[in-house]
């Protein structure tokens, strides 16, 4: 298994992650991504740790804590050998302050989470999105206080946008605090407004990219394709999807790009779509889900090997979509504002 350095730290981390998210099921929308139970979960831990994915990748939010107590009882007699990240700032309760970055509530949630995944410390704390409302130095004090404490060892941020990473990074430089050494990011070839902007900001503030969605809730996974009904099956055909509607033409495009590779490299064309996710810049880490373990194996099975160049300027080209902007203005001259390098 390939290690890469995460972000501005001496962190290393396996180029693959699994994700619990489908761990517990606990209402409707979790259904739709999964209802791994705790002997499954345990086989598919195994698994991974076999395969040397030893980074597990949960949120308290994941069917309100059940993911995380599922989780911390798969890895019973295991925390030593393994990396765990969760996540908090979504809504956990009625209260007032059942939701947030606030010092009040991430205290609450670590604690929450060290309880129910059976441990006195998470490797990576994720902001699973920024808080409007809190101000910024408050969150990043309390996560300093967290960091100092032992109970958790690095601290990264999810959804955030530019300036809401940019703000972040400059109080933390400014008051000494930990530093988010990562962002958690929706990216894949069906959806790269990543690279408008998080990916320029995060290759010039060494922050790292964990990547989520890499196969756009399923929707690259091979089962879409055209001419064919839209599998009824699928996570955004049962209300689990996130993101705007699907371009199915646009979809389609990709979809038949990802064939030609597939032949070409006699992998699977879920394979193909995470391995050019990567081989884009500041990917250190993509997080694969599975709804059993068949689809783990099939996931397990996208490292090892690279697309050629070739390959990936084929996948670039039908996936590439015009920018919104000041982005499409910016590109216009990249003699001042230079593209990341993908080659």
């Amino acid at each position: 298994m390939e290690y890469r350095q995460l972000g501005a730290s001496g962190l290393q981390v396996p180029v693959l992650s699994f994700g619990t998210a489908t761990f517990g099921g606990g209402n409707e929308f979790f259904k739709a991504w999964g209802d791994t139970q705790l002997d499954e979960a345990k086989r598919m831990v195994n698994l991974c740790i076999d395969a040397g994915v030893n980074f597990f990748d949960t949120a308290n939010v994941y069917s309100r804590g059940l993911s995380e107590e599922i989780l911390g009882k798969a890895l019973e007699g295991l925390r030593n050998q393994v990396l765990i990240s969760t996540k908090a700032t979504f809504t956990m309760g009625d209260g007032p302050n059942d939701f947030g970055s606030s010092r009040f509530h991430l205290i609450k949630s670590l604690e929450d989470s060290l309880r129910r995944l059976n441990t006195d410390h998470v490797d990576i704390y994720h902001m699973h999105g920024f808080d409007g409302n809190t101000p910024v130095e408050e969150t990043l004090r309390a996560l300093d206080d967290l960091v100092s404490s032992g109970k958790v060892r690095y601290i990264a941020c999810s959804n955030f946008s530019g300036w809401h990473l940019m703000k972040s990074l400059s109080v933390s430089e400014r008051y000494g605090w930990a530093r988010y050494i990562a962002q958690q990011a929706y990216y894949s070839l069906l959806n790269r407004e990543f690279e408008w902007e998080l990916m320029p900001a995060g290759i010039d503030q060494k922050v790292s990219t964990i990547v989520w969605s890499p196969l756009a809730s399923g929707q690259l996974g091979g089962k879409f394709r055209r001419g064919q009904p839209i599998p009824k099956d699928n996570r955004t055909q049962q209300g689990g999807s996130h993101g705007p509607a699907t371009d199915y033409e646009h979809l389609f495009n990709i979809v038949d790009a990802l064939d030609e590779v597939a032949e070409e490299t006699n992998k699977s064309v879920a394979q193909v779509a995470l391995n050019w996710v990567l081989q884009r810049p500041t990917v250190a880490n993509i997080i694969i889900g599975a709804r059993n373990e068949e689809q783990l194996k099939q996931n397990l099975d996208a490292v090892g090997w690279n697309l050629t160049t070739d390959q990936v300027k084929k996948l670039d080209a039908a996936s590439e979509v015009d920018p919104i902007y000041p982005y499409w203005h910016q590109r216009q001259n990249v003699k001042l504002n230079p593209l990341p390098k993908f080659y």
